[in-house]
């Protein structure tokens, strides 16, 4: 029975998650209410609430939400920062990006940039989890190095999403995206370990 209503609860996320996305597509994040989504996804208004905080929360699904000071923190004995990033990352994309509506992520991704507010939030957001990662990476290598390297490590990330949305817009399915972004990936967190003298041996 709990495995049952877990599967009932994730269904009813997901479907407001589409309901609202596809509203905020078709009329601007500004002019849906929390009251027509909840109509449209045929739930009170109450219970989206049980599962989102906000209407906000709602557009920002996944944005800045990665515990990256928690992975380094909690990372295997012998493996570096970046490798326990790295894992996480490719396992990131071989497992949730793989997974992904392509409908919805880009409807996603166009509402964010069409919504000066919501693109603000998702900035702040992203900037807390960099001086939370920059925290975490004093330890190992100082403050001002730590706030560089977290700098480089969220300007890597961002870079790598954008390529992955980027083939998703140009009709690639998530799936080869997810692979693409997997390689990409393993690249990426090699420069970031080794820098450009790593390209001299490809």
């Amino acid at each position: 029975m709990a495995g049952l209503r877990e599967r009932k609860k994730e269904q009813t996320k997901r479907r407001i998650t589409a309901v609202a996305l596809q509203l905020f597509a078709e009329r601007g994040f500004d002019a849906v209410t929390v009251s027509e989504i909840a109509e449209a996804a045929e739930v009170a208004k109450a219970t989206l609430f049980t599962y989102f905080p906000s209407k906000e929360s709602l557009a920002l699904q996944g944005v800045g939400q990665e515990n990256l000071a928690e992975i380094v923190t909690r990372r295997p004995a012998g493996h570096s920062p970046l490798q326990a990033l790295q894992a996480h990352y490719e396992a990131f994309a071989d497992g949730h990006m793989a997974a992904m509506d392509r409908g919805e992520v880009l409807a996603q991704m166009r509402v964010i940039f069409d919504s000066p507010a919501l693109s603000g939030t998702a900035n702040a957001l992203l900037y807390q989890q960099r001086r939370a990662l920059a925290d975490v990476l004093a330890e190992e290598y100082g403050k001002t190095a730590a706030a560089l390297v977290a700098a480089q490590i969220a300007a890597t990330v961002l870079t790598l999403r954008e390529s992955f949305f980027r083939l998703l817009a140009g009709g690639t399915s998530p799936q080869q995206a997810a692979r693409a972004l997997v390689k990409d990936t393993e690249l990426a967190f090699a420069l970031l370990e080794h820098g450009v003298h790593h390209l001299k041996g490809q």
